[in-house]
């Protein structure tokens, strides 16, 4: 057994360890999956194990939604999430399906975190090393070292109550929100992430390296409640990994243990409408006319998108389109994949380039719609820990940009490639000196890209806003308050984005979804009545 194997199960106590699958045969429920992005895969798994008949479907021509893959002119990129934290959501993945993750994916640790680089040339290197972090931290301000580890303790109290006790927890009453005020109130969840750091931070470079963290969901640090500080405490408890051969090796290994569980993959099928019969999911028709039976329906699509466009309006009550529209919606993002004939050996895995504005760049995002002049970047250089992303001395990047999603107005057929010239220049002015010398391979993604390639309502890349008014019982629920046997998985759902919080969204259909059994007794029954 692996470190990482041993790690993961050490830490944490709730860990699922049951390793034998419940049988499926041709008379069990049948499951329709919609969409293979990590939510629909993780959901395929786990009703799959609990002896649900499964077929997951896929407008794309493989799994993964944002997580899929690009390969070109010998370059293999990651199309989205790189990042990868509480890795035994995917162990206990894999246990699931009776096998080891370790045995089909290597799991390795990143250090730096990420290396965050200031207007001014100066960086901080996050690490999850307690000593290391201070030791930065004084270089900024010697005085935010105490605060540091008041903030830090403040994380952990936040990640209890908000991961460990709430993170798998369905919100599909109203008495579910109100059991939890209290823990609410005393966590200081009124305040913003911005507002929590700057109660224990007063430096203004260590307030932006301890908050930036919920635009890694779509969210604005100054408007996102103050519960998603506890990534800070998750990242120091579990770390920061890197799967070898990239974020797709996962999506490749997931799609493997559907296949293990007996489930039906289908790519290319682009579902047209989810049907309805007497107020509960019946099955779906595909864009080819084709329609498949089922017993209930879990979307992995964009929730907005599917109540929107999937779901007939008549159908539904509480989910109508004015409320749609009418909801806050994540930033997009602006995706530059790139390579290089040369190697930049002082790049880290994870970089972090922050602009000369943080909060004025950010209202422009997320408030004004306006498409700024200047930018803050993430890099990814997967090849500083994994060369075969690349070809031999050749180097693999992507550079994500924050920017408007399409309520903006923005023409990205016109505005992609200036855009992109300009990112280039700012990286060769930084980190990537004579960066256009060295292009070899070109890409993009764009806020239009998310509406067409990915159905996601307004081309925003992290789905519902995450502030507190569209949080737990005020997100879109997990069981879908119109439709019966209709579930969601997904960054719009409860808990909200990012790998952790797409993968526990798949967690929370163990309570909300009676195992086959259950189910297949219940349905019986009501067809008998």
């Amino acid at each position: 057994m692996s470190w990482t194997h041993r790690l993961v199960r050490r830490d944490d106590a709730t860990l699922n360890t049951s390793t034998e699958p419940t049988p499926v045969t041709p008379e069990s429920p049948h499951a329709v999956v919609i969409g293979a992005g990590f939510g629909g895969l993780a959901s395929a798994i786990r009703l799959g194990a609990r002896g649900f008949r499964v077929t997951l479907l896929d407008r794309l021509d493989q799994p993964g939604g944002r997580a899929r893959v690009f390969e070109q002119d010998g370059f293999t990129f990651d199309a989205g999430p790189t990042v990868v934290t509480a890795p035994f959501l995917f162990e206990e993945l894999w246990q699931l399906a009776g096998r080891r993750l370790e045995d089909d994916v290597e799991l390795v640790p990143v250090s730096p975190f990420y290396r965050i680089r200031f207007d001014d040339g100066s960086a901080f290197n996050y690490t999850g090393d307690a000593e290391a972090m201070e030791q930065e931290i004084r270089k900024f301000n010697p005085d935010d070292v105490d605060g540091y580890r008041r903030f830090l303790e403040k994380s952990e109290e936040i990640f209890e109550i908000g991961f460990e006790e709430l993170g798998h927890v369905p919100f599909g009453r109203l008495t579910d929100m109100l059991k939890i005020i209290p823990a609410m109130v005393k966590l200081e969840s009124h305040r913003t992430v911005y507002g929590l750091v700057s109660k224990y931070i007063k430096h203004p470079k260590v307030r932006k390296v301890l908050s930036f963290h919920p635009l890694l969901v779509g969210g604005n640090p100054f408007s996102t409640t103050s519960i998603y500080t506890l990534i800070a405490f998750l990242e120091r408890k579990w770390g920061v990994w890197y799967a070898m051969g990239g974020t797709g090796s996962l999506v490749s290994g997931l799609s493997d243990l559907i296949d293990t569980l007996g489930g039906t993959q289908r790519y290319g099928a682009e579902v047209d409408e989810i049907l309805v019969e007497h107020g509960r999911a019946a099955g779906v028709r595909l864009a080819s006319g084709e329609t498949i039976d089922a017993d209930l329906v879990v979307s992995n699509a964009d929730v907005s998108w599917t109540y929107r466009h999937l779901v007939p309006e008549q159908e539904r009550v509480k989910w109508t389109n004015r409320r749609i529209e009418n909801m806050k919606y994540s930033m997009s993002l602006f995706v530059w994949y790139f390579g290089t004939d040369r190697q930049y050996q002082d790049v880290e895995h994870h970089t972090i380039l922050m602009g000369p504005r943080y909060k004025g760049l950010l209202d422009d995002i997320f408030d004004n719609q306006r498409l700024a002049d200047d930018f803050s970047l993430y890099l990814h250089r997967p090849t500083k820990t994994d060369p075969s992303m690349a070809p031999d001395g050749h180097d693999a990047f992507y550079v994500l940009s924050p920017v408007p999603h399409l309520d903006s107005g923005v023409d990205w057929r016109e505005q992609a490639e200036p855009y992109r010239q300009a990112v280039e220049n700012y990286l060769a002015d930084t980190v990537l000196p004579d960066l256009g010398e060295h292009l070899v391979t070109s890409r993009m993604l764009t806020p239009q890209h998310f509406r067409d390639d990915y159905l996601s309502l307004k081309g925003a890349a992290f789905s519902v806003e995450p502030v507190l008014s569209q949080s737990a019982y005020f997100r879109p629920h997990n069981k879908s308050a119109d439709i019966d046997q209709l579930y969601f998985a997904g960054a719009g759902t409860h808990p909200g984005a990012g790998m952790p919080g797409v993968l526990s969204s798949a967690r929370v259909l163990d309570t909300v979804v009676p195992d086959a059994e259950t189910f297949e007794t219940a349905r019986r029954a009501s067809v008998a009545v």
